[in-house]
């Protein structure tokens, strides 16, 4: 079966059967139950405030099974109290991210996103899990050049500099590395107009 990247968003999610669905399904499996984060969950899916219009969806699947996902947000968004996750961190307003995840003040600017969420299923192979990464970061990349964007920035575990090298990408640390439920992990800022792809 054919690997695909799909872009997902409120306006399209229609078209794609159950995949926004088998997205949401991963993300548990990824986060709740292999990661054991106190998430939202509901029918077998996590989700949380930021699962808005506003944002969009990557998934590397085949066919249905999602193997690999992120959220991107504008860092304009507003719903209600909540912006990004990122800046809602530093505000003090998540209690499972510690405010000092951030070196500056988190941007508000329409050529930044948030990327969330970030995940590679456990299930797949060594062999293919550099396959999986490089066609997740590559409809990334053009999806937030689609949506205008420069920089794309992420809190992601903290070996991203071993796994983004190799694909070309160009990112520096934007705050301090630090272990959530014993996870490491940091702030990356990716610049768009020195990448590549």
């Amino acid at each position: 079966m054919d690997m695909l990247t799909t872009t997902l968003s409120f306006e399209n999610m229609h078209k794609h059967g159950e995949l926004m669905v088998n997205l949401l399904r991963a993300r548990k499996q990824s986060f709740i139950v292999q990661n054991n984060w106190d998430l939202p969950e509901v029918a077998g899916m996590e989700y949380d405030q930021y699962d808005t219009p506003a944002s969009s969806w990557i998934a590397v699947h085949e066919g249905e099974r999602v193997l690999a996902g992120v959220r991107l947000t504008p860092t304009t968004a507003r719903c209600g109290m909540y912006s990004y996750m990122v800046r809602d961190a530093q505000k003090g307003m998540l209690e499972s991210i510690p405010t000092h995840l951030l070196y500056e003040e988190a941007p508000i600017d329409p050529r930044v996103l948030d990327a969330s969420r970030v995940f590679v299923a456990r299930d797949v192979p060594a062999q293919r899990r550099r396959e999986v990464q490089t066609r997740l970061m590559r409809k990334l990349i053009q999806t937030a050049r689609a949506m205008e964007a420069r920089q794309v920035m992420g809190l992601v575990p903290a070996v991203w500099p071993r796994w983004i090298r190799p694909l070309g990408l160009i990112a520096e640390p934007a705050g301090p590395v630090m272990k959530i439920d014993g996870q490491p992990v940091q702030v990356a800022l990716m610049d768009l107009d020195r990448t590549r792809h």
